[in-house]
């Protein structure tokens, strides 16, 4: 099964994505963690990405698509990818469907985390005061989720369209938004958890 989990950043899609792995076997697939992960190895596409991230903008699609496709393997071998943070765009929605199907598989579900963002700024600060990611900057979150909503709300109608997406209240504690997705993916795979 492969699944997006879809919402502006800080919406708790990752909190929900790690809760997945664990009780259903899944691989994450999360861009930004990948991100993060290429600016502290310091290699030369980490760097261009910081520059590019704390200017609050999105990395282009060439570099996210590349970061993707080398881990779906890993993915297919664990029964299926959970996509956090991607696709962003209508071109990386086209580009994720073409990997898949080149593979013999396609997104089964999207799961829309809808969310008050004036509430989500203030999450985004705390955890700012608590964490000090930089990404979790107040400023360069607001430019983040102008962007986000720019960018990627083509993708609700591409994938309602496909009869894919369904909405659920992001704003719930962490134990009301994993109910309403595990009714939305069914009994976990036997023999997982």
């Amino acid at each position: 099964m492969n699944l997006i989990l879809f919402g502006p950043p800080a919406a708790g899609k990752g909190t929900q994505a790690k809760r997945l792995v664990a009780e259903r076997g899944m691989i994450q697939l999360s861009t930004g963690d990948m991100l993060r992960a290429a600016i502290a190895e310091g290699a030369e596409i980490g760097q261009r990405c910081k520059a590019i991230m704390d200017a609050g903008h999105l990395v282009p699609d060439n570099i996210v698509i590349a970061l993707i496709e080398l881990k779906l393997d890993e993915a297919e071998d664990a029964g299926g990818a959970i996509f956090d943070g991607f696709p962003r765009t209508l071109a990386q929605a086209e580009a994720l469907d073409e990997m898949l199907e080149r593979r013999g598989a396609r997104i089964d579900h999207v799961i829309r985390l809808k969310v008050d963002e004036d509430r989500l700024i203030e999450r985004v600060t705390k955890r700012f005061e608590d964490q000090g990611r930089p990404d979790d900057n107040p400023e360069t979150f607001v430019t983040r989720l102008a962007a986000y909503n720019a960018q990627t709300a083509p993708l609700l109608p591409y994938y309602g369209d496909q009869g894919k997406l369904t909405e659920i209240d992001g704003m719930g504690s962490v134990e009301a938004v994993a109910a309403e997705i595990d009714k939305v993916l069914g009994p976990a795979r036997a023999g997982v958890a």
